[in-house]
């Protein structure tokens, strides 16, 4: 903890605000270590457990996690915005980025000319009567769905998938609940877990997708929902086979107490078939986002899903936001129209996936088995992440660190394939080895 930062207070409420004032100033940046309960305790002359309440709010609150012999600690994103914190630093001059999982924007369509065909046919005024999905949008997004084998009777939209699963959340479970997610899984679903209240319960994955036995041992402990990533799973690249989801529907059938949500956030950009498991539990939803093969801009997703789960997301929605921007909408509707936008997405997805299989190559003769079958990250098993971290950043290059995706699965590195030129493959790859199989010092000599 930062030596300049004092706690005070004198009840958990005044504790646990003097460290939320330390995260939003900055003074308690990410991964910041907090003092343990009896320590504090003592400093404030107050009780262990009054500290421990003020530690227990901040957890429920997804500011602060407890790990264990590892403390607590803040949350690599706290849900509370911050002067400084919250802002991504920019790559050290002279390092290749491959730590942003973001889309290659050589690879994403144009909007300038569709949006100057939206200005030169506006149409009247939207009203406040008039808003919601339309119809256009949701018989192509049912058509799009049913292609790939996706019941999609009713349908709302969100403002991406993030969004809708928060929704998803909100409308069937409540502050304490447990949640059963992909461990390693999509690190803002766990900040945002933890943020909601609810508890996660981590769920092994491999490249098939979530492993059967783990998700039967999720649901034995009480998991209230479960969250699968249909392709390209952030960030080992896994997508559900059909046997796995065939194994997953046998699981799942008869619980009529389990929200089941799928996350098809790849969506055109996957070159692998979907495996959906949609309707396999009484309450279930898919949904399908926009922004990996369009643009991370254009936040929609389409949602479907059996009737009273739609009907409580787009209930909520209408309490709240209202409905997502038919001007988005409409832009959406009209790349989706465009052959050229689908012929360059094919395009992209094909780029992708020629850099994940060549990376993936290249570590193989070297020794190093990576994970990627779909996607645009490579998940790369180390034993130590900080000292592959570091080693990398010393040959120039960044990748994420696996512990911003972990519950208490093993460490690994994810490399985003997307800034990757070709010649960069056999570099990159060297480094990596170099990273986890350090070369040992000289022997020294009389």
């Amino acid at each position: 903890m930062s030596a300049r930062y004092q706690l005070t207070g004198t009840t958990a409420v005044e504790i646990s605000a003097s460290i939320e004032s330390g995260i939003r100033t900055d003074a308690l940046p990410p991964g910041t270590a907090l003092p343990p309960v009896r320590a504090l305790a003592a400093e404030l002359s107050v009780s262990p457990a009054t500290v421990a309440r003020a530690y227990q709010e901040l957890r429920q609150r997804g500011l602060v996690a407890t790990a264990g012999r590892h403390g607590t600690r803040v949350r690599p994103r706290p849900p509370v915005a911050a002067r400084r914190g919250a802002l991504r630093p920019p790559p050290a001059p002279g390092l290749r980025d491959l730590s942003a999982g973001e889309p290659d924007p050589r690879l994403l369509p144009p909007l300038g000319p569709h949006l100057a065909a939206l200005a030169a046919d506006a149409g009247a005024p939207i009203t406040y009567s008039g808003a919601g999905v339309l119809p256009e949008l949701a018989e192509a997004a049912r058509a799009r769905l049913a292609a790939d084998g996706v019941p999609a009777g009713e349908l709302t939209i969100t403002g991406g998938a993030l969004d809708g699963i928060e929704r998803l959340l909100g409308a069937h479970l409540s502050p304490g609940d447990a949640v059963a997610v992909e461990d390693p899984g999509w690190a803002n679903l766990l900040d945002l877990v933890a943020a909601l209240g609810l508890r996660p319960i981590g769920v092994p994955v491999d490249d098939e997708g979530p492993i059967v036995a783990g998700v039967a041992a999720a649901l034995a402990a009480g998991a209230r929902a479960l969250i699968v990533t249909s392709r390209a799973q952030n960030p080992t690249g896994a997508a559900l086979t059909a046997a796995r989801a065939a194994a997953l529907r046998d699981l799942l059938a008869g619980r009529p107490d389990l929200l089941l949500v799928e996350d098809d956030h790849a969506a055109e950009l996957a070159r692998v078939p979907l495996h959906p498991l949609a309707g396999a539990t009484a309450h279930w939803a898919f949904l399908r986002s926009v922004s990996k093969p369009f643009g991370p801009d254009l936040r929609l997703a389409v949602l479907t899903g059996d009737e009273t789960t739609v009907a409580r997301v787009a209930g909520r929605a209408r309490a709240g936001a209202g409905w997502v921007s038919t001007v988005l909408q409409r832009l959406v509707l009209a790349l989706w129209r465009d052959p050229s936008v689908t012929e360059l997405i094919a395009h992209a997805a094909d780029s992708y996936d020629r850099r994940r299989q060549a990376l993936l190559a290249a570590l193989a003769t070297r020794g190093l088995v990576g994970r990627g079958r779909s996607g645009i990250n490579v998940w790369l098993p180390v034993p130590d992440e900080t000292s592959a971290v570091t080693a990398l950043r010393d040959a120039g290059w960044s990748v994420a660190p696996g512990a911003l995706y972990r519950i208490a699965g093993p460490p690994g590195l994810r490399i985003t394939v997307s800034p990757l030129a070709d010649a960069d493959i056999e570099p990159l790859a060297d480094a990596l080895t170099r990273a986890l199989h350090p070369a040992p010092p000289p022997h020294l000599t009389a």
